[in-house]
């Protein structure tokens, strides 16, 4: 209970500052809103599983956006020290960052998926439960993997190129299963019991990579 306590705290102060300088939020809801544009001008008549791709296109890319400054924010105003030498376990400070994020992703996606549905004409009525439990899961387990290599990237020069290279083969279930669920759900004809197949895939994923990251936190923070 302290380490989820703790856990809050500091979602909170995240939250907290970013609502107060809003560069973050308005950064990636541009960037995401711009790669959505392009997509759209580039497609001029989109296939049936465009929606789907264009849709997880911009939320890897916004994701790293924001991921880039999880811990850039920390080290700019020499805090990260002060969490990691608070009483707490550190994976407390892990999964505090990353609730953060995926609260940030996810308002991001409240505009984001509007505006996709209007570019491309997606059926978002059909299961809407079921579209944004995978939009939530597929969120987190990137969020999960990007959280750990923005703090192992943290003290490297080189981060902003690094982050993508070494996020984005990580994430490739993430995304094709999110992709694939989609898909299945903006057909002609939805299949729900795939989109639910390739949701557990992704539940599965979150499950494996949250335990890992966790238990290797610590140690990518030490000195």
């Amino acid at each position: 209970m302290a380490a989820l306590r703790a856990a809050w705290l500091v979602t909170q102060k995240d939250l907290r500052v970013e609502l107060r300088s809003r560069e973050l939020v308005y950064t990636t809801l541009f960037f995401a809103v711009a790669c959505v544009l392009v997509f759209a001008f580039a497609f001029g008549s989109p296939e049936e599983d465009t929606a789907a791709g264009v849709l997880w296109v911009a939320v890897m890319f916004s994701g790293t956006v924001a991921l880039g400054r999880t811990f850039e924010r920390e080290r700019q105003g020499e805090t990260l020290r002060a969490l990691l030498l608070s009483p707490v376990e550190r994976g407390a400070v892990y999964l505090g960052k990353l609730l953060a994020l995926v609260a940030l992703m996810s308002g991001v996606q409240l505009v984001l998926v509007p505006v996709v549905a209007l570019l491309f004409h997606a059926p978002l009525g059909r299961a809407p439960a079921l579209l944004a439990a995978l939009l939530v899961a597929g969120t987190l387990g990137f969020a999960a993997v990007g959280t750990l290599f923005s703090a192992m990237l943290s003290r490297a020069r080189s981060r902003d190129i690094l982050l993508p290279m070494l996020l984005y083969p990580m994430t490739v279930p993430v995304v094709i299963a999110g992709v694939e669920g989609t898909v299945a759900l903006f057909a002609r004809e939805p299949n729900l019991a795939m989109a639910e197949t390739w949701l557990a895939m992704l539940v599965f994923f979150d499950a494996v990579f949250l335990t890992l990251a966790l238990w290797t936190f610590g140690a990518v923070m030490e000195e």
